[in-house]
């Protein structure tokens, strides 16, 4: 008469441990700003922060717990469980490949813009939506002047002083801020990242500045016997120059690289912020959504899915390749090598490494 009992006892320890194990969990991935009473977001905000809805969703969308709601007939959210995903494995490369760690300085967080508002920290790379992602904070950000991002012109993005980056504010402001935002980056795979720059500041007439800026010390360094005009204007530098100019130890012996091709990981130090969101521009519109939905400001703007765009693809950057010679592609994959490895990207088909 005691195995009935003995079995109903066995079931609720069996119920009762998963009921342990889940909350455990739960408490490991709880965000700071709801271990801090949710105050993250802008004094005067009570609603939930994009940290706590985030992480509230890992609880049923974590990998670790994946099995347990299977068990319980419970569906995962397939974007939920990618974003996961991909935090978990950059937090895994960089234990992997990353030996050193340091302090963040001002300087290091100068890629990181803020909104107060909806508990945001957005690190723009150049060359990945970073222009309608600006038009996007100035909406959220403004005073009502903007309502449709598109209508900002592009340059009117860039201009400083029209968003705040986390550098601008105080140490203990930063620690506040990095603890209970929503901290996020938006990636894409570095060589189509690479010829994006390239055809847009050297193959466009009216980008005279990187012409002279960029364009004359490369042609004056890796082009044999170059005519006047070339020197002058610098508006027709090859790809291959190009890549020749990047591998060459002295240009980032004299100055850093510019932003436009500087690798991801030097402007954004994903192994030192802990990002909560890695978008990829390969699943652009999906994943800004995402954000979006997140921060609660999906119904305050949508993210421009249209305008002019540089997109490349990997034919494009194969084609780009074609007279790259097999030692140089492995130096310039060696110099990229960590975006590759951080961010899950696979080694280009077309690349001759060997």
């Amino acid at each position: 008469m005691r195995k009935p009992k003995v079995g109903r006892m066995f079931l609720a320890t069996c119920v009762g441990s998963l009921f342990m194990v889940i909350l455990y969990f739960q408490n490991i991935t709880r965000p700071a700003a709801e271990q801090s009473g949710g105050k993250g977001i802008a004094p005067g905000k009570t609603r939930r922060s994009p940290l706590q809805t985030l992480y509230n969703g890992d609880q049923v969308t974590s990998f670790r717990m994946a099995p347990f709601y299977h068990a319980l007939n419970l569906d995962l959210s397939a974007v939920q469980t990618s974003l996961r995903g991909r935090r978990e494995l950059l937090e895994e490369a960089c234990l992997t490949h990353t030996k050193k760690r340091r302090v963040l300085t001002p300087d290091d967080l100068r890629h990181l813009i803020v909104d107060d508002k909806h508990g945001l920290l957005y690190c723009y790379v150049p060359k990945v939506a970073c222009t309608n992602w600006k038009r996007v904070f100035m909406v959220l950000t403004g005073d009502g002047r903007y309502h449709e991002p598109l209508a900002i012109p592009a340059n009117e993005a860039h201009v400083a002083g029209n968003l705040r980056t986390l550098s601008e504010y105080s140490t203990s402001e930063i620690n506040r801020r990095l603890r209970s935002y929503l901290k996020f980056i938006f990636v894409r795979e570095p060589f189509e990242r690479l010829v994006s720059a390239y055809r847009n500041k050297f193959t466009r007439s009216y980008n005279t500045a990187f012409h002279k800026r960029y364009g004359t010390k490369i042609i004056r360094r890796h082009r044999p016997q170059p005519q006047p005009d070339a020197l002058e204007r610098g508006n027709d530098v090859s790809f291959q120059e190009f890549v020749y100019y990047l591998v060459d130890p002295r240009t980032q012996r004299e100055e850093p690289f510019n932003e436009h091709w500087e690798r991801i990981h030097s402007l954004c130090h994903p192994c030192l912020v802990h990002y909560d969101v890695v978008g990829k521009y390969e699943t652009l519109e999906q994943d800004s959504r995402s954000v979006l939905r997140l921060a609660g400001a999906d119904g305050e703007v949508r993210f421009p899915t249209s305008g002019k765009s540089t997109r490349t693809n990997g034919d494009m950057a194969a084609q780009f390749f074609q007279n790259i010679s097999p030692f140089y592609q492995k130096k310039l994959y060696n110099l990229y090598r960590m975006d590759f490895l951080l961010f899950n990207y696979s080694n280009p088909e077309y690349l001759k490494t060997r």
